[in-house]
């Protein structure tokens, strides 16, 4: 793969997609949908998936593509591929929390090598260069002219721990785990804004103890893993993998280094 070539098209696309979700979100009221696992899915989530699908199909054709809003593609396998959510954290977007992302990755083995993570109502963006090294995009965000880049990097935890956990699914697991740990505080995030939030230091640890699939973690797990941190099983602390059958994943962690993993 060239990376020269893909990142500047996964940032582009994922702006325009993120435009074109905003029109909805700032519009007047919109249906809401159930899909066949009952979650809800909208025109956003639909407009974004065909804009970024015919994007990456025509830029890459040879390259399998999985998208969640496209079932005929969870039925491929491959170990290289690119994978998508056009509108991650949908509970968000209909309440209008503004906590939702586009989510653009590249997955080569089995690793999420490249990935762009869009948060348009927050107007923050994230994403691997093509060396591999994480960044976000301050200004404007044009989608045809990259703006300043700051690079970031996760921080080495100096005592108590920062925790970030989901907004919509926390459970009593989840907190019965963090407890483990000496927190220092703790804040709540949607979609794949919280691997974000742990790659810029803003974050420590990030415990999903539920369920998650692979369009939900991969490009937040490749800012994260280029910013430094680490993504890996909630049972035997290996790292996450990708490609796997059905495409879910397991119980995660993502953390910084330093972080001293509870079992």
């Amino acid at each position: 793969m060239d990376f020269d070539h893909l990142v500047p098209v996964m940032r582009r696309l994922a702006i325009e997609a993120g435009a074109r979700i905003m029109e909805v979100y700032n519009g007047p009221d919109f249906a809401v949908k159930s899909k066949s696992d009952a979650s809800p899915v909208t025109e956003a989530d639909e407009a974004a998936d065909a804009l970024i699908s015919a994007g990456l199909r025509a830029e890459f054709p040879d390259v399998v593509l999985i998208t969640e809003e496209q079932a005929a593609s969870h039925a491929l396998t491959a170990q290289t591929f690119l994978i998508v959510d056009p509108l991650d954290g949908t509970k968000e977007f209909v309440q209008r929390r503004g906590d939702f992302t586009v989510n653009i990755a590249y997955v080569e083995n089995g690793v999420p090598l490249r990935g762009v993570v869009y948060a348009p109502a927050q107007n923050r963006l994230f994403y691997t260069l093509a060396d591999g090294t994480a960044v976000e995009e301050t200004g404007a965000h044009a989608a045809a002219t990259p703006g300043p880049v700051a690079p970031i990097r996760v921080a080495q935890p100096k005592g108590p721990l920062m925790v970030v956990a989901s907004k919509s699914h926390r459970d009593q697991a989840t907190d019965d785990y963090i407890a483990k740990y000496d927190v220092r505080d703790m804040k709540s995030a949607g979609s794949s804004l919280k691997f974000c939030l742990v790659a810029t230091g803003e974050a420590d640890l990030y415990p999903r103890l539920g369920r998650t699939m692979e369009w939900d973690t991969a490009a937040g797990d490749a800012v994260l893993r280029g910013a430094g941190g680490h993504v890996v099983r909630f049972d035997d602390h290996k790292p996450l993998a990708y490609g796997k059958p059905g495409w879910d994943n397991p119980f995660f962690i993502a953390h910084a280094p330093g972080v001293v993993l509870q079992k």
